[in-house]
């Protein structure tokens, strides 16, 4: 099956295209392919290896600055994402989750000590109703 190789993301093609990659460079001229002989001559092959060596250099300091130009932009990006995903789930940050657990545990307290209150206050006055209840001869005699 034939594809278009600019629009498979994993070709040269399309990281040319894509300016994903250096397109126009001097140092790229001189890894280009020369199809001319050339007679054996060790300066030659000396400089040569002294000149590829340095253009090496050259190309990697000059990528790396390309990178760098390029994924500067992506810092506000980074940020607002990150931003989005700690809103979204602030629930599981180990602070936001201790200071829940507090609360919750305090509600919880709040409640007991309500209940707690509402009984003794039940207490008493069940006690004073039996209080009534004998004293009017309401309850039961036991003889």
């Amino acid at each position: 099956m034939k594809r278009n190789p600019r629009k498979l993301k994993w070709t040269k093609a399309f990281r040319k295209s894509a300016n994903k990659e250096m397109v126009v460079d001097s140092t790229l001229s001189f890894a280009a392919r020369r199809n001319v002989p050339t007679r054996y001559s060790r300066d030659l092959v000396a400089t040569t290896l002294k000149a590829m060596q340095r253009v090496t250099e050259i190309q990697t300091k000059r990528e790396r600055a390309f990178y760098k130009q390029r994924m500067s932009g992506n810092t506000a990006n980074r940020r607002a994402a990150d931003r989005k995903l700690v809103e979204e789930n602030q629930h599981m940050l180990p602070e936001v989750r201790a200071r829940l657990q507090q609360t919750e545990a305090e509600l919880s307290d709040a409640e007991e000590t309500m209940q707690e209150e509402a009984i003794a206050v039940a207490i008493p006055a069940r006690q004073r109703q039996a209080k009534r209840q004998v004293q009017t001869g309401d309850a039961m005699d036991i003889e």
